[in-house]
């Protein structure tokens, strides 16, 4: 009988290696967020003159732009140790507190997605940050008692996509808060080649150029489009990636020149052929694609928003026409869209004068009767009649 063989699904460790190495290392290699990079570089300077702990660091941007890239240069920076941890694996309050006591002095914690810390994990943090101490309640009811533990000098660097969820008391116990915009296609072009050369990949500069233009302002999509066009390159060529070998790779995975993919581009076909151009809710909109509401609202990119309202503006609210070009949709004619921009406005204040007549309707019908014989006559007109009039004196 032979013996029967599990296997469980995990990284090898060159992947896992393979992936850090092409995060950078030194500040100074870090690509674009120049004023990020010369106020962080003054105050890890001025911290290891002064050998302190360095303040507490809230990065606020986008997913895939270097937030734990400089959460892990700091550390470099600092010559210390670092604690990661995802906010939503914070559990219960011994979880941070198991943490915290593990820490050594000017040691670096890291949480990921802090937004997302429970209220309870997150209160513990309080005294933490600013008086490096930890306060644990022992015991229950009348005999309870409060244990204070001294926590040595820390810096807590936290990275958040959505900074409007951080409460108040949170977010002001940071002594720097530093927000990391796109990167431009220039700035993209330069990471394209590092890490080409960090994976032994032989590109031209056209071709990096072409890949930084469709990865929306985005390092991690840059690199994982460069490791698909590596791909294509090793196994249908030759190994070495041209503008023609990139531009192949790209339409094989249906990335297009704004960087849209197919379900970008299902997003936009279906507000411009089943609503018209919009607009429409999300809800609605989530039962067209076939995905869920909040799925829909997370998933969508942000350069699909930017392109859908940045042509909605050059039409005056009306259907997105460049991403409907994009999608190869026929996009609505110019006299269609401009009688739509035309219409709009007046439908509004027809809306808004009606409503407002049947608040007065209903005003009036609450008065006495001794009340409604002092109006003037204009004022206990029918709303229908006013909106009426309006609406043929618009006409």
């Amino acid at each position: 009988m032979s013996a029967t063989q599990f296997l469980a699904p995990t990284v090898r460790p060159e992947e896992d290696e393979l992936d850090r190495s092409l995060r950078p290392r030194k500040l100074d290699d870090f690509v674009g967020q120049s004023r990020v990079k010369e106020q962080l570089a003054i105050s890890l300077d001025a911290a290891k003159a002064r050998g302190e702990a360095l303040d507490h660091v809230l990065l606020v941007g986008p997913p895939g732009l270097g937030k734990t890239s400089l959460a892990f240069i700091v550390r470099e920076e600092l010559g210390v140790g670092i604690r990661t941890v995802a906010g939503p694996a914070l559990e219960r309050k011994g979880d941070m507190a198991a943490i915290l006591t593990g820490l050594e002095e000017r040691d670096v914690l890291f949480v990921d997605e802090i937004h997302r810390l429970n209220r309870a994990v997150e209160e513990i943090l309080y005294p933490a940050l600013e008086d490096f101490r930890l306060d644990i309640i022992v015991g229950q009811g009348p005999a309870a008692r409060t244990l204070t533990l001294d926590l040595p000098p820390f810096t807590l660097i936290g990275a958040t996509t959505r900074t409007g969820l951080l409460t108040t008391p949170l977010r002001d116990r940071f002594g720097m808060t530093f927000r990391l915009d796109y990167y431009s296609p220039e700035e993209l072009s330069t990471i394209v080649n590092r890490s080409a050369r960090i994976l032994g990949v032989d590109i031209e500069p056209e071709a990096a150029i072409e890949i930084a233009g469709r990865s929306r302002g985005t390092p991690r999509i840059a690199n994982r489009i460069l490791r698909r066009v590596r791909d294509v390159a090793e196994v249908r060529h030759q190994g070495a990636v041209t503008t023609a070998i990139a531009a192949e790779a790209l339409a094989l995975l249906e990335v297009d020149a704004l960087g849209l993919e197919r379900t970008d581009r299902a997003l936009l076909g279906a507000i411009v052929e089943k609503f018209g151009g919009g607009p429409v809710g999300l809800s609605t909109l989530a039962v067209a694609l076939g995905e869920e509401p909040t799925r829909s609202k997370t998933s969508t990119s942000p350069s699909c928003s930017n392109s859908a309202s940045s042509s909605a503006r050059r039409v005056g609210g009306s259907s997105p026409t460049s991403a409907a070009r994009t999608s190869a949709l026929q996009p609505p004619t110019t006299s269609s869209s401009s009688s739509l921009a035309q219409r709009l406005p007046v439908r509004l204040r027809l809306v808004d004068q009606q409503l407002r007549g049947r608040c007065g309707v209903v005003g009036q019908r609450r008065r006495t009767a001794s009340d409604r014989d002092h109006l003037e006559p204009e004022e206990v007109r029918p709303a229908e009649l006013v909106g009426h009039d309006e609406e043929r004196a618009v006409g």
